[in-house]
């Protein structure tokens, strides 16, 4: 049996990352103040000749600050954690470290499959993670609260959205003219897990 630990201090640890995370999205704004400032632009032309940039900022601050969420909810039914879940939450890590980036891509160039399927690709890879960490937790022996479980509808709907993500990527990097619109699919989630709660209540 491996070796496990209180989750509190990795639990401090990414709390800490994702901080961070959410700092660097919005630091080639404020770099931008200053440049313009040296230049004699207004401060309404900071906004108006950066629309892009301010949208991709909300986007991934939206993606990042649900995705977090998720992840709290998950550990909420944390005992403790073992290295191999340790592992796994280090990549998650990763992929949120990384969404930085592309939202910098997505606000500095001109849409297009590229740039849609990179950043669509990067919450993928982020969902897929999570979905993973939930799937890891639940039932097992050692990481699992008894008293506290995860449910197979929180494990179901992880699976749901990082299907929806799934998909959306396909979309966004390879039909021309869907780009970003493919992100709309992940609104659909609530629904689809009604519809599954409902086909669970008239089988049971």
């Amino acid at each position: 049996m491996s070796k496990t630990r209180n989750p509190d201090r990795l639990i401090l640890f990414t709390d800490a990352v994702v901080a961070i995370a959410l700092t660097l999205l919005i630091l080639p704004l404020v770099e931008v103040v200053a440049e313009y400032k040296a230049e004699d632009h207004t401060a309404l032309q900071v906004i108006t000749d950066h629309k892009p940039e301010i949208y991709s900022f909300l986007l991934s601050f939206a993606v990042i600050g649900n995705f977090w969420l998720g992840h709290h909810q998950v550990f909420e039914h944390v005992r403790a954690y073992t290295s191999g879940m340790m592992r796994l939450n280090m990549l998650w890590l990763l992929f949120i470290v990384i969404l930085p980036f592309p939202t910098e891509i997505v606000g500095s160039f001109e849409s297009s499959q590229f740039t849609a399927g990179f950043y669509s690709g990067t919450i993928l890879a982020l969902s897929t993670s999570q979905t993973a960490l939930t799937w890891m937790i639940k039932g097992h022996p050692e990481i699992e609260n008894p008293n506290d479980p995860v449910t197979s509808r929180e494990l179901t709907n992880s699976f749901v959205l990082t299907g929806l993500t799934l998909l959306a990527f396909v979309l966004a990097a390879f039909v021309p003219g869907v780009r970003f619109y493919a992100l709309l699919l992940l609104l659909l989630s609530p629904f689809l897990m009604r519809g599954i709660d409902l086909v669970r209540k008239r089988s049971s």
